[in-house]
């Protein structure tokens, strides 16, 4: 083979050489197993490849896949990259779940990154919620029950410009196919340049998207494209897909299973009554009026022996039989339906409607599901909410994932993975990996400091002051930015009294129901203090706990405060009986691991890549107790101490 000019092989120009240039073979066989998979970066970590691999053996075997991947791991591109590659030899789809906009960014770069690198020749589509892609005015504001009504009502009646100039019967008009054309060129595309383009055209977003998802390779979307059967039958029904055709890729899975449930529970109040009896009288329909009305008063049984803040169960035949006692249940069903739909014809949306969906559901299953009445004060006054809320997820989640090619969920606080195998109703076989993380673990300090404690019987002024010194203490050893995470605002706000007194730095405070941008308004104010530091003070389940990096040395420390075990409510208790019946494991399933996630999200705040250096710290002294301690991850090595000042001091070389 000299001369050849294959290659690793050497020719003339090799100075004569009969030997093979090593270096060249590796970088072909590198080449060729980047290639192999779709993976578009220079450097593949062995951890990638191991998840890479797995995933390839996953959906050739028509299995489905549970994994822990901490951050870091660059599981976005070890999942899809493979099955893309599977999915265009196969002639199936890939479903990139993410409830984050954030994340959608993420994996349309990653594809553009395949795109790039190898051109293989695939289409992509980002797409959200039907009502976040509209362009009426207004919609954003409707429930998406009210939302889909409103919709199918303007297109029935010719009232909506939008899709009026993007199709005419089933056709797309030819301001549409323009408009498909700029994005095909552009894809893959985030959902908000798709946006822009159809505003640009005076289409409808939406349905532009739908037809590039017909000929797509990947559809990037939110979970309830496929965990909402009304929603899911709908989009794949106007793409002709099945199931059966597709790779499902969960992100940030965690959060599928309280997803679900929140899915599938339905609610009806007091305020919802008396805004349908409104609606009814403008109608000028006394019947219904006086229908609702004895509606109203069902309630109002139920609830008579309830003070504010309490709750019970309710029987399902019970609610049945009291209002079969003065009409037919169906038929008042209908009679709504038909009522909404007047009301329609000039209102964006209508209470009536969701009078009718409430009392449909109420039909549903008891296996799985838990009926309650509660009373509550509101801002509009005293508040009556009948519930039916769903326990189990796998009651949706386990016919969806036996349905498809194969499922894969992903996340870097999905442990452990045996739960939740159990949660959403995995087969046996589901293949579960558990990985640590990538960063060197010298790059992170992670301390139990059991000093104090949020425990519900020892919360009290001199506790929450003590709080307040110990987060003094600690934040004040730290070179720039830090975190502190509390269970609630509530608990946030005690110890805020006494820490802003105490602090040396700058104390800035998270506002519940921050929207995007005062999200990163507030992100650059707290960019500000990166070198003399501040203080964020901020809520497990707000706006910081999840879904927001902190890149580079931006923020040098987190510490979670206390767990967030609320006081157990009747819902919660439920849960616990129902998981303690189906597993065994009721209390870890139904409260307690629930609850450690979300400390371990906040902490993952503090190191996003291999070069961030940080401090982790839990305080609290029940982190320190046996059957807390093994919950924290396995390769995380957690140190406990009281005496932390040295510790910490030498972390950061001060």
């Amino acid at each position: 083979m000299v001369g050849s000019n294959r290659p690793g092989f050497c020719s003339a120009d090799n100075f004569g050489s009969t030997k093979p240039d090593l270096s060249s073979v590796n970088n072909l066989k590198l080449r060729d197993e980047h290639k192999r998979y779709l993976f578009p970066y220079a450097h593949m970590r062995p951890i990638q490849k191991d998840l890479i691999l797995k995933v390839v053996e996953v959906i050739s075997g028509r299995k489905h896949l549970i994994v822990h991947a901490p951050t870091g791991l660059g599981k976005t591109v070890a999942t899809l990259a493979p099955a893309l590659k599977y999915a265009i030899d196969n002639g199936k789809k890939v479903l990139f779940l993410t409830s984050r906009q954030t994340q959608h960014l993420i994996a349309i770069d990653t594809l553009r990154a395949i795109k790039d690198r190898f051109d293989p020749g695939f289409t992509v589509v980002d797409i959200i919620g039907k009502k976040w892609m509209c362009s009426e005015p207004g919609v954003e504001r409707l429930y998406s029950n009210e939302f889909t009504e409103f919709c199918k009502k303007q297109r029935e009646e010719n009232k909506c410009e939008f899709y009026s100039k993007t199709k005419k019967g089933l056709k797309l008009t030819t301001e549409a196919k323009l408009a498909l054309e700029r994005i095909r060129k552009q894809s893959p595309c985030h959902v908000e340049k798709v946006k822009e383009i159809a505003e640009e055209e005076g289409v409808c977003a939406y349905e532009i998207s739908s037809a590039l998802a017909k000929e797509s390779q990947v559809i990037v979307a939110d979970y309830y494209y496929v965990f909402n059967p009304k929603i899911r039958d709908l989009f794949f029904s106007k793409i002709d897909l099945d199931l059966s055709d597709c790779i499902v890729i969960v992100d940030e899975a965690h959060n599928l299973p309280d997803r679900i449930r929140k899915l599938m529970t339905v609610r009806l109040t007091n305020n919802i009554i008396k805004r349908g009896i409104s609606e009814a009288k403008k109608l000028e329909d006394p019947d219904l009026i006086s229908l609702l009305s004895r509606l109203q008063d069902v309630l109002n049984h139920f609830s008579s022996d309830l003070r504010s803040g309490s709750e019970k169960i309710v029987s399902k035949l019970a609610f049945i039989d009291l209002v079969s006692s003065f009409v037919d249940y169906d038929e008042f069903v209908a009679s709504l339906d038909l009522a909404a739909q007047i009301v329609r014809k000039d209102e964006k949306q209508s209470y009536l409607s969701s009078i009718a969906s409430f009392l449909d559901s109420w039909k549903g299953d008891d296996e799985g599901y838990v009926r309650l009445v509660s009373q509550s004060e509101s801002s509009a006054g005293s508040l009556t909410t009948l519930s039916y809320r769903c326990l189990d997820p796998a009651t949706v989640t386990r016919s969806i994932i036996d349905s498809t090619h194969s499922t894969i969920l992903m996340s870097g606080t999905l442990t452990p993975t045996s739960m939740y195998k159990d949660l959403l109703g995995f087969p046996e076989d589901v293949v579960e990996v558990e990985y640590a993380s990538p960063f060197p673990e010298k790059n992170r300090l992670s301390l139990v400091v059991p000093e104090t404690t949020t425990k519900y019987s020892m919360r009290s002024p001199d506790q929450f002051k003590r709080i307040a010194h110990m987060l003094a203490r600690l934040t004040d050893l730290v070179p720039g930015n830090s975190a502190v995470f509390f269970p609630s605002y509530y608990l946030r706000d005690q110890v805020y009294k006494d820490f802003v007194s105490l602090a040396k730095k700058t104390v800035l405070l998270e506002r519940s129901e921050m929207t995007k941008e005062d999200r990163m308004e507030f992100l650059e104010n707290f960019k500000a203090y990166q070198k003399t530091g501040a203080v964020l003070f901020a809520v497990v389940s707000g706006s910081f706990g999840e879904g927001i990096d902190f890149p580079g040395d931006l923020l040098k420390c987190v510490i979670v405060v206390g767990l967030p075990l609320q006081t157990p409510t009747l819902e919660t208790k439920k849960l616990i009986e129902y998981y303690d019946m189906k597993f065994g494991k009721g209390w870890d399933y139904g409260y307690v691991t629930p609850a450690f996630t979300k400390c371990l999200q906040s902490a993952g705040r503090c190191i996003r890549s291999e070069t961030d250096r940080g401090l982790v710290v839990f305080l609290d002294e029940r982190f320190a107790w046996n059957n807390y301690l093994r919950k924290f991850p396995s390769d995380w090595d957690i140190k406990i101490s009281k005496h932390f000042e040295e510790r910490i001091s030498d972390f950061f070389g001060l």
